[in-house]
């Protein structure tokens, strides 16, 4: 009869906990979806503050609303999703809203100044791209690095091991394994 009572009760405290999991990613969703929508209605009351322009300056304006709408999308997405990949690519969205903004505003000029302006703003959206890239391979790098040095250090200590025979051998064996988690 008490094997029962426990086996109910840990039923009910593992749904309780898948409970409050589902819940946890409800909130994460629901903090997304407004960060979306509020970068939405900011880019709206941004347009219509760009209608009042006419020109370059108003396609400037149009431009900085909707890199402003792309970057907060791309960084709610990176906070909701939480992987470095994510993470990366709201970099990527980043540059590219920056570019567009950096590009319009070359449009003002005309001749050579309007070409080493594109340039520059070609230069510093590659600058930017290799960057985001970069700190990506950086981090993935980083863990390979931890993972070789971990299996380095483990064969040291197997290798510690070797002269040791019997019941020693295999305690030394398994603290190897347990402590770099083989």
């Amino acid at each position: 009869m008490k094997k029962v009572l426990v086996n109910i009760s840990l039923c009910f405290a593992a749904l309780s906990f898948a409970t409050v999991a589902a819940a946890a990613t409800d909130a994460e969703k629901a903090t997304y979806k407004s960060a979306k929508d509020s970068a939405t209605a900011t880019y709206k009351t941004a347009r219509t503050q760009c209608d009042t322009m006419k020109g370059n300056p108003k396609d400037v304006c149009i431009e900085e609303a909707k890199a402003a709408e792309k970057r907060s999308k791309a960084e709610a997405e990176a906070q909701y999703k939480n992987t470095p990949k994510a993470h990366m690519n709201a970099r990527l969205a980043g540059a590219d809203a920056d570019y567009a903004v950096a590009k319009e505003k070359c449009n003002a000029q005309s001749g050579n100044g309007k070409d080493v302006c594109v340039k520059e703003a070609k230069a510093v959206h590659t600058k930017a791209l290799v960057d985001a890239k970069s700190s990506q391979k950086i981090s993935d790098v980083k863990s390979d690095a931890k993972a070789d040095k971990s299996d380095a250090d483990y064969n040291v200590a197997i290798e510690k091991c070797t002269p040791l025979a019997g019941p020693a051998k295999e305690a030394c064996v398994a603290s190897a394994k347990s402590k770099y988690g083989k």
